[in-house]
């Protein structure tokens, strides 16, 4: 399951195996650097990636709730393809709109999610959406009328493919009935893998392709947090369990582990754990994020990586989910109705 290239789901747009997120570079992990990030994409389709993710809410809103800039991604990287669109495969999504008081709101009105996506198509620069999500269920609205809506937009021409971003399989099911859904967005990786039991059966079931977000464990599985790692306050990982102290210092044994697995092979920890996604018997594209040049060549290079059928089940029962500390989320400011927050 390692070849370079692969189609997202029903959509007929074929993508590398290994896109890059774009979220970190207007929030969460520390200060913007929009010369860095701009010069970081362009380096990554001079490098042959080519899937692009983003939403219209990266960079609205911060981690302690503070508003900065609705779009402010999504005008990045737009600017940061000009001239180079023909080359990209851009994934945007809808949804969520800051409110007062650090909150998040969804919105799934069929309505908004035109006036969303119009207003999508402004800020990157383009006549049309590769892969548009839906970010969050907006809970006073049925699946089926949101979906129906993102599909008249495909009526259109003005999205090429439709997704979902964190829904469970029976929601996946309702959405598929009523229109072809390409992909499914959801955390994934080595540490986190929740999504395992139900969720990518139902991929598998409707040709959906699973993207993996937050695939190198939020950086945890790059080995570079150490044990004394302090995060920066304006670093939401700092509020999410695995990332509590007594937890971060356990979790830190098992990337040890993993350290040594990839020593032995000539690989980094990162690379062998996206090597170990792209191993799995599903068809996930995992979107890495990053906002430097070198960690985008070292991830880049993980789709060289392979792992023979007994590696990756070995590293699967290093980072067992019974062997893994602390839950996904923890108690972020940015919630609505007791869900996640937006990622």
């Amino acid at each position: 399951m390692n070849a370079t290239r692969t189609t997202l789901g029903h959509s007929g747009l074929e993508v590398a195996r290994i896109g890059l997120g774009c979220m970190g570079m207007s929030q969460f992990y520390g200060e913007a650097d929009r010369a860095g990030s701009i010069a970081t994409i362009r380096l990554a389709i001079d490098l042959g990636v080519d899937f692009f993710d983003t939403a219209d809410i990266y960079g609205a809103v911060g981690p302690a709730g503070e508003h900065n800039g609705f779009g402010h991604n999504e005008t990045l990287l737009g600017e940061a393809v000009r001239g180079r669109r023909g080359e990209t495969v851009l994934a945007t999504k809808f949804g969520a709109r800051a409110a007062s008081g650090g909150r998040v709101v969804y919105d799934g009105r069929p309505e908004y999610v035109r006036r969303a996506c119009e207003e999508s198509l402004r800020r990157l620069g383009t006549d049309h959406i590769d892969l548009y999500y839906c970010h969050r269920l907006d809970p006073r609205v049925p699946v089926e009328e949101t979906v129906g809506a993102m599909a008249g937009l495909v009526t259109e021409g003005k999205v090429r493919a439709i997704g979902l971003s964190n829904v469970g399989a029976d929601v996946l099911r309702r959405a598929a009935a009523t229109a072809p859904v390409s992909a499914l967005q959801s955390e994934y990786s080595l540490w986190e893998r929740g999504v395992e039991a139900e969720i990518l059966p139902a991929c598998r079931e409707l040709s959906i392709t699973l993207v993996p977000y937050s695939p190198l464990g939020r950086a945890a599985l790059t080995g570079r947090i150490r044990r004394d790692t302090v995060l920066d306050g304006d670093d939401f990982r700092s509020t999410l369990p695995k990332f509590a102290p007594d937890n971060l210092r356990h979790n830190l044994s098992l990337v040890e582990e993993l350290r040594d697995f990839g020593h032995a092979r000539g690989a980094t920890p990162g690379q062998v754990a996206l090597a170990w996604l792209l191993h799995q018997p599903y068809d996930v594209v995992p979107i890495p994020g990053t906002k430097k040049r070198e960690f985008l060549r070292e991830n880049t290079a993980a789709a060289g990586v392979v792992l023979s059928a007994e590696e990756a089940a070995a590293l699967g029962r290093i980072f067992s989910p019974d062997r893994v500390r602390g839950g996904q989320y923890g108690e972020l400011p940015v919630r609505h109705r007791g869900q996640e927050p937006v990622r």
